[in-house]
């Protein structure tokens, strides 16, 4: 079959042509920029946070009465706490993985004001803080209870050794992340701090943070007035154990409150809201503009075939097979839809770029995604001419012979 015919005879009547060779672009432009954030987003919620989500929650304690000695309270707390069936461990932190809100500093790896340092978040834990959360530890060693410290709200001090992420091993010391371990760091300008471990990966508060790897664990209690429990059950048992830790907490001590008791799931998935959301919006929208090119495609085609009838029906009285009738239809529609997803091609890339400019948004794999996105909806407006092609080869030969 000839495309030049089959073309001039289209640009004849070109507007419905144009239309959908317009729509075919403006969906492709959009989908492909749809998909690549729904892609980033995806895997920003895939990231592990470094801990035992499915066995980890919880609990907040404030202390309101003048007679609460929060210090006593803690090691009580956490006594009684460790010592509880089905309890692998548990700690008192400042904030939690993924929860929104807690501490940040910066470190450097030379001392002095002035000096550009690296944004590291941060987490006050003790010596059972990487069995807690049960953490990777891929160089160096663990806290001892000899390390730990008390901190009040007035402090500015820092204790003498830390444990870094490995990602923050890698910013710090870019040559070779191992060299951290026993380095010094600084943390306000020029108070020094050695590397005595590595964890793997611990994420920070923030799942938005382009550093959400970069952290540091801290080994010192802290007595701020609130403070976070953390507890690791054993497999299977975290919804049995979280009812008897509020009530354990809350008749321990009546100077203090518990609430806002929490799994680690449910925290990733508040922090992710917005972002699923994100997903099943831009989901829909491209399931809604498929849908809406592919009936346009139908209602273009349907219409040029009531519209030819007659002459369809003289090519079927001079010998045009059925197949011929079908192919015919499906040419003019491939030629559209090229002409379109060449179009949209263009502007897919152009937008993509106004994204990244504007927005920040991660690129994506253009390279890859806007050929199967234009074969893909190449392929769709095939399917999608399939059935008014189908009814324009069923046309009997003796409509030639009527008069319309």
């Amino acid at each position: 079959m000839e495309f030049g015919p089959i073309w001039r005879a289209m640009m004849r009547n070109k507007t419905g042509a144009i239309l959908i060779a317009l729509q075919m672009a403006v969906t492709l432009a959009i989908m492909v920029n749809a998909i690549t954030i729904i892609q980033e987003r995806a895997q920003a919620m895939s990231r592990p946070s470094g801990v035992d989500e499915p066995n980890i929650f919880y609990i907040l304690s404030i202390g309101f009465s003048e007679n609460f000695n929060e210090r006593l309270a803690i090691e009580e707390d956490l006594a009684a706490l460790r010592a509880m069936p089905g309890v692998a461990n548990a700690i008192q932190t400042n904030s939690m993985p993924l929860s929104g809100g807690g501490w940040s500093m910066s470190l450097q790896t030379e001392p002095g004001a002035g000096i550009e340092g690296t944004g590291t978040a941060l987490y006050f834990i003790d010596e059972h803080g990487l069995d807690t959360y049960k953490l990777n530890l891929v160089a160096g060693e663990n806290f001892s209870a000899s390390d730990i410290e008390w901190r009040e709200p007035a402090d500015s001090g820092w204790p003498q050794k830390t444990i870094i992420t490995q990602a923050l091993a890698e910013t710090l010391f870019p040559d070779d992340w191992r060299s951290a371990l026993g380095s010094t760091v600084y943390i306000n300008d020029d108070q020094p701090m050695t590397v005595t471990g590595i964890v793997e990966r611990i994420q920070a508060a923030w799942n938005g943070w382009s550093g959400v790897e970069r952290t540091m664990l801290v080994p010192q209690h802290t007595l701020f007035g609130s403070t976070n429990y953390v507890i690791r059950a054993e497999p299977g048992m975290r919804d049995q154990l979280m009812p008897q830790v509020e009530e354990l907490l809350a008749s321990n001590n009546k100077d203090r409150i518990v609430r806002r008791m929490r799994t680690m799931d449910e925290t990733r998935e508040r922090s992710y809201r917005d972002d699923a959301a994100m997903i099943k919006m831009l989901t829909f929208t491209v399931i809604l503009l498929l849908l809406i090119t592919s009936l346009g495609i139908v209602g273009l085609a349907s219409f040029s075939v009531s519209r030819r009838t007659k002459q369809i029906g003289t090519r079927r009285a001079l010998g045009a097979s059925r197949s011929a009738i079908a192919r015919y239809f499906l040419v003019e529609n491939f030629l559209i839809s090229a002409a379109g997803v060449v179009l949209g091609a263009g502007l897919a890339v152009g937008l993509n770029m106004l994204l990244v400019e504007a927005f920040d948004v991660d690129p994506g794999s253009l390279i890859t995604l806007v050929p199967l996105a234009m074969l893909a909806l190449i392929v769709i407006g095939q399917m999608a001419v399939l059935g008014p092609a189908r009814r324009a080869s069923n046309v009997a030969p003796a409509v030639a012979t009527r008069t319309i």
